[in-house]
């Protein structure tokens, strides 16, 4: 009998890194892909981001509606409220095998809850990672333990997750899915990227995404007010501004980049770059600013500089071409000094990315397909403690 495969996605960052692997599912004889789309796709302020995958041939089975005109604590914990709702009817409807999922939002903690009682196998993507600036930390460990199968990006995350209790036969090191993405897209060239941008690259230009920290406090205007005099006095340089997610505090720094695009003619802000431009952005870009995970995890493949700011990626592993520095002027234009220092560019060239050089979607592809999942949705706690005393 056919397994149907239930991929849920949320964001447009976690789409790109999802895709492969959803392709591998589509063509594969033996499997039905099911999709559903929530959050960040389905809303008009982040771009309607679901008709990119309809546009890459995607069928989307399912909408969940679930965010509203909210990024107050109170709001997104109703919106978690709202998905786990929807989550609930959608996956009675499609009645799927196994869910895929991805990372660490407070959608995928929804539709994970609503698997886990109506006692569906997930399949969880990047688990063991560790962000501990934001409450992404404690949802992705939550979903690791709502999880049956486990696909991470690098051996310490794989020993976290069986830190957590988890079977070590059921973790599975693929390395980074972004990675595929790198390897298998047709880059466009700079003519072409510039005329998709409506933009001209510079001598110099950046690419800047910056994202709320979530476990701090009234931060999120403070630290992007910092960002933004670092790159005001910056000269001759282009700057490409990716607008932050539906995080906690995120529609202040909407506010803050709109702002200062309008009044600098160098500058131009995007809600959805989309995977192929994006990456053609870091492909033809000197380096990226901000504090997104894509810094970390993808940009080091293209031999390319990251400044990472203050702690929303503190615990992740880190490429020597990431540049981390607080969250203040001083020190991001200290970061910005050595990103161009000849130095810092001549090294470059012999960075090694820790998320490894390819291959993750056909390796998750290849357990989801065969790993036999009767009695999978019933778990025994991998005790460590136990195994080190025998």
């Amino acid at each position: 009998m056919m397994r149907k495969i239930c991929v849920i996605t949320g964001t447009r960052a976690e789409y790109g890194l999802l895709r492969w692997v959803m392709q591998g599912i589509k063509d594969d004889p033996e499997l039905i892909l099911q999709v559903i789309a929530t959050g960040m796709h389905l809303s008009p302020e982040f771009g309607l981001t679901y008709r990119e995958i309809e546009q890459d041939g995607f069928q989307i089975d399912r909408k969940v509606e679930m965010l509203i005109s909210s990024d107050t604590p109170a709001g997104i914990a109703k919106s978690m409220g709202l998905a786990l709702i929807g989550f609930a009817d959608a996956l009675q409807e499609l009645q799927p095998d196994l869910i895929v999922v991805l990372g660490d939002r407070f959608e995928i903690f929804a539709a994970v809850s609503a698997a886990l009682v109506a006692r569906i196998p997930v399949a969880h993507l990047h688990g063991g990672e560790r962000t501990e600036g934001a409450f992404d930390d404690a949802i992705r460990h939550s979903i690791t333990k709502m999880s049956h199968l486990h696909f991470v990006a690098a051996e310490e995350y794989r020993q976290r997750v069986i830190q957590l209790g988890e079977q070590p036969d059921r973790v599975f090191l693929v390395g980074g899915l972004g990675i595929d993405n790198i390897k298998r897209l047709p880059l466009l060239d700079r003519a072409a990227l510039e005329a998709s941008l409506g933009f001209t690259l510079g001598r110099k230009s950046l690419l800047i995404t910056f994202h709320p920290v979530t476990l701090e406090a009234a931060t999120a205007a403070e630290q992007m007010e910092e960002l933004l005099a670092s790159l005001e006095a910056l000269e001759d340089t282009q700057l490409i501004f990716t607008m932050p997610n539906a995080d906690t505090d995120g529609r202040i720094l909407i506010s803050m980049v709109k702002e200062f695009v309008a009044h600098h003619s160098n500058a131009r802000a995007y809600t959805s770059l989309g995977q192929l431009r994006y990456l053609s952005c870091v492909a033809h870009v000197d380096g990226v600013v901000g504090n997104s995970s894509s810094g970390l995890a993808e940009v080091p493949s293209f031999k390319k500089g990251t400044i990472n700011i203050g702690d929303r990626q503190r615990g992740r592993l880190q490429a020597a071409s990431v540049i981390t520095c607080e969250p203040n002027q001083k020190a991001i234009t200290a970061a910005l000094e050595k990103l161009y220092s000849a130095d810092f560019q001549a090294a470059l060239g012999k960075v090694v990315n820790p998320y490894g050089d390819g291959g993750a979607g056909d390796k998750v592809l290849e357990t989801i397909k065969n790993y036999p999942l009767c009695g999978l949705a019933k778990k025994v706690f991998y005790d460590l403690s136990l195994k080190e005393g025998a």
